[in-house]
């Protein structure tokens, strides 16, 4: 079994895990064990629910997590994590918080932990971790540590320092959840999956840790969504580069928009149940369902009071505005005149 001592030649603060036990990752459903890594998913952002893993990947249905939610900011900050990385350094790894209810496991926010990998010892910033992990209590004392993540090596997901590392983190949470994302990028696909880790013991004795690959699907909430959403269609040419910037139009231009895009679809709409009553079309159930609801959830309101209730948030729309605007100019101001007293 892997045991612990002072990272005597590295930083202070460093936990130093030595004697690697290997780490073995479950086989495919076909029964075979696999000479290469397990195939990857692709992740499709465009749903507000997504699987990431699946395929013909046999899944664990035994242990405290069956399912593990991640939020789109995870996988941004573990991707900038690794731009960011130093040179020379392989992979990069960090800890998860979020919340676990019964099987499910969801990752909503990260940070990264320094790390060194040597021939025979990892390193871990155990004091870096703990420092961290306090300031995000401050923000958010809900979040708890569910896990912690890691880059792939060349395309691999688990390695033989993973089982370490994992027991590292076995120690801050119970059941920790191993995510690893596949920065290979082979295919131009995001490869993103989720392990548990179980001891393999033979007469009591720790030989090995086995990775079992449970499910992973990205969730985002409404805000997430329509994030994600602007900054895709922000951009004039997306994802051809790594800098491309999403431009945030005016509020009142994107007031307009959202308009458009609203009268657009009230017009496919109509037009659908004109065809219906027509019969040129035939009636769907569920798409009248869908309509009759949409239809019941607007309030009854009277066009001219409409009219004034609209205008009155235009109004504090502007407001606000003009308030951020002079606010601004008086910072600007008051800096210029510190600077040449």
């Amino acid at each position: 079994p892997a045991t612990t001592k002072p990272a005597s030649s590295l930083c202070s603060g460093h936990l130093a895990l030595v004697r690697q036990p290997p780490a073995l990752q479950a086989f495919p459903a076909s029964g075979v064990p696999s000479c290469g890594p397990p195939p990857r998913q692709t992740m499709a952002p465009g749903s507000q629910q997504n699987t990431l893993s699946g395929g013909d990947t046999l899944f664990i249905e035994e242990g405290a997590a069956k399912l593990v939610k991640v939020h789109p900011a995870v996988l941004f900050s573990i991707l900038d994590h690794f731009i960011r990385r130093q040179e020379g350094q392989v992979r990069v790894i960090g800890t998860l918080l979020g919340y676990v209810e019964e099987s499910c496991v969801e990752v909503t926010n990260c940070f990264a932990v320094p790390h060194s990998d040597k021939q025979d010892e990892v390193a871990v910033g155990q004091a870096f971790n703990k420092t961290m992990y306090d300031l995000h209590q401050r923000v958010n004392p809900k979040e708890q540590i569910v896990g912690w993540y890691a880059t792939s090596m060349e395309g691999v997901s688990v390695v033989d320092s993973s089982s370490l590392i994992h027991g590292f983190y076995a120690e801050e949470c119970a059941d920790p959840v191993h995510l690893v994302v596949d920065t290979a990028m082979r295919g131009d696909t995001l490869g993103v999956k989720a392990y548990v880790s179980t001891p393999l013991t033979v007469a009591g004795i720790e030989l090995a840790n086995m990775f079992h690959q449970i499910k992973v699907e990205l969730f985002s909430s409404e805000p997430e969504r329509i994030c994600i959403d602007r900054m895709i269609k922000g951009q004039k040419s997306p994802f051809t580069s790594s800098e491309s910037l999403a431009e945030i139009t005016e509020e009142l231009h994107g007031i307009g928009v959202s308009m458009e895009r609203l009268l657009g679809m009230i017009e496919v709409a109509s037009s659908y149940v004109d065809k219906v009553i027509a019969g040129e079309v035939q009636a769907d159930e569920e798409t009248g369902r869908r309509i009759a609801d949409t239809l019941a959830s607007v309030p009854r309101i009277r066009p001219e009071v409409f009219d004034r209730v609209f205008n009155d948030n235009i109004q504090d729309l502007l407001m606000v505005s003009y308030l951020a605007s002079l606010t601004k100019t008086q910072l600007t101001i008051s800096e210029r005149l510190n600077a040449a007293m």
